[in-house]
């Protein structure tokens, strides 16, 4: 045992071949009990287990599931113990509504909703504790206090916190019900690679974890039903003359982990700067214009906007509805594209 780099343990296992299995998650549970089988997985999937062996080359595993062999060496970063609860933290924040009930935010990209494992500080949660004080609803948990629904980190727009018990009940059962029955709407602006061949569509296809990237969701033959309606807003051509891109308006039936993202790629149109779904498509960059290509480099996010929120306020039952411009950086691209530049 030694000091790791981010002041905590760092461990080392070198695999014997008699524990029973040749999982990472099972192989580790059995030589180090001090830890238990849940914080073990949970550091596999944060990057802190690496791996020396003829295969892997000191380099991180996130699978559980990865088989080891007899002679590797399994190193275990383990950070510090954290305080169970998070801290308030000065930051600041673009408040569009706030009321005793509800708090909505115009999330800029960069920041983290809730606090997890790699960002245990400097999320919307610390900043929603310092601003709102004891106020927010704890239903939503220690680390989730208020939290009703999510933004990935650098996807922009619109969220609410719920600052009551009550406020969070109904806020659940809206976001639940996904305007199936009430006011509840989510709509996005998402920059795609390529021009759908029709204006609007519906993309109803499961999603679940991939099977073998567990950081990423796919669409999978028995996951979650996840449903996502579409419709063009603009089309943009290249520096060819041909169409290259297209600016659709989404909005979610369903509220699945990275739904817009996977779905978009599922159809061949995958988010404009999303390094995870549409890697493949970081060519297609050199069919735009030069300002156009500079505009998409320095976005080095995926184009996604949450632009509307509509909801029924949880006390007053008054049809509240905000809409978010978007953020210069996605403003500055759909200009270079509009005039293919």
């Amino acid at each position: 045992m030694e000091q790791g780099a981010n002041s905590g343990q760092r461990l080392e296992v070198i695999v014997a071949g008699d524990e029973g299995s040749t999982r990472l998650d099972r192989v580790l549970a059995t030589r180090l009990a001090e830890l238990s089988r849940s914080r073990l997985k949970a550091l596999i999937l944060a990057g802190q287990v690496s791996i020396n062996s003829s295969a892997v080359k000191n380099a991180p595993v996130r699978d559980p599931a990865y088989h080891v062999a007899a002679g590797d060496t399994i190193t275990i970063d383990v950070p510090e113990p954290i305080a169970a609860e998070p801290v308030p933290e000065d930051i600041a924040l673009d408040i569009v509504y706030e009321d005793d009930d509800i708090i909505v935010i115009d999330k800029p990209s960069g920041l983290v909703v809730h606090p997890a494992a790699g960002h245990e500080t400097g999320t919307l949660v610390n900043a929603l504790i310092a601003h709102c004080g004891a106020s927010l609803s704890g239903i939503g948990g220690v680390k989730r206090p208020g939290i009703v629904h999510r933004l990935d980190k650098d996807t922009t727009g619109l969220l609410v916190a719920a600052k009551n018990d009550r406020a969070h009940q109904s806020l659940t059962a809206q976001f639940a019900d996904h305007g199936r029955t009430g006011a509840m709407r989510r709509g996005y602006m998402a920059f795609v690679w390529g021009v759908p061949n029709r204006q609007r569509g519906t993309i109803d296809a499961p999603i679940d974890r991939h099977p073998f990237a567990r950081e990423k969701m796919a669409v999978r033959e028995g996951g979650r039903e996840a449903i996502t309606h579409w419709e063009i807003q603009e089309s943009f051509l290249g520096r060819d003359g041909k169409p290259v891109a297209a600016l659709l308006a989404c909005q979610l039936e369903t509220g699945r982990t990275h739904q817009i993202r996977v779905h978009l790629a599922h159809i061949g149109h995958p988010l404009m700067g999303d390094a995870v779904y549409g890697p493949h498509f970081k060519t297609k960059a050199s069919h735009l214009g030069p300002r156009s290509q500079t505009a998409l480099a320095s976005l080095d996010r995926q184009a996604l906007h949450a632009y509307l929120l509509a909801l029924e306020h949880p006390k007053t039952g008054a049809i509240l509805e905000w809409i978010s411009d978007l953020p210069e950086d996605l403003a500055r691209l759909r200009d270079c594209l509009r005039a293919a530049l």
